[in-house]
């Protein structure tokens, strides 16, 4: 690869990290073929920070009323707003795509909090490419928590329920 490539593609990957900076993407991936022994597989991704905010609103109030507790409030405050994904009966997206509550608008939702499900029994479904997946209970309890919206686009490793 010449000098005048290699800057080429780095001006590149650049605009790929500004594409996905101005747009509020999380992930960009692309290839570019050069010829059929020569290609650039570039993969661009960051991280969105969601459960900062909440630390730092819950801690501002206790901070001015009594700065010698503001050390302890930042994990006072990480407790209750611990991460779902963390929780043991976490049911986690296992694809990018964009998530239902109900088999077909107008029709009841599959589950609701406290429904009791099976193992196996289908929570919500997730549609990638226009293929709708159902998802599938891990394992039999109590639907504790419904973390997404009808319609909302989730990620690989999203967390959808909980389910205790």
């Amino acid at each position: 690869m010449t000098n005048k490539t290699h800057e080429a593609d780095v001006a590149f990957i650049k605009a790929l990290a500004e594409l996905l900076r101005d747009n509020d993407l999380t992930e960009l991936e692309v290839k570019r073929d050069y010829s059929e022994d020569d290609s650039l597989n570039v993969r661009v991704s960051r991280q969105a920070v969601v459960a900062a905010a909440a630390p730092v609103q819950v801690a501002a109030p206790v901070a001015a009323a009594a700065p010698a507790a503001a050390a302890a409030a930042p994990a006072a405050a990480a407790a209750p707003a611990e991460d779902p994904a963390s929780h043991p009966g976490a049911v986690t997206s296992p694809m990018v795509g964009t998530v239902y509550l109900q088999a077909e608008p107008g029709t009841p939702a599959f589950i609701k909090i406290g429904d009791q499900v099976n193992e196996g029994d289908t929570l919500l479904i997730v549609e990638a490419m226009k293929t709708m997946n159902h998802i599938p209970a891990p394992k039999s309890g109590t639907v504790k928590r419904i973390l997404v919206e009808d319609g909302a686009a989730v990620e690989f490793g999203s967390p959808l329920a909980i389910i205790e």
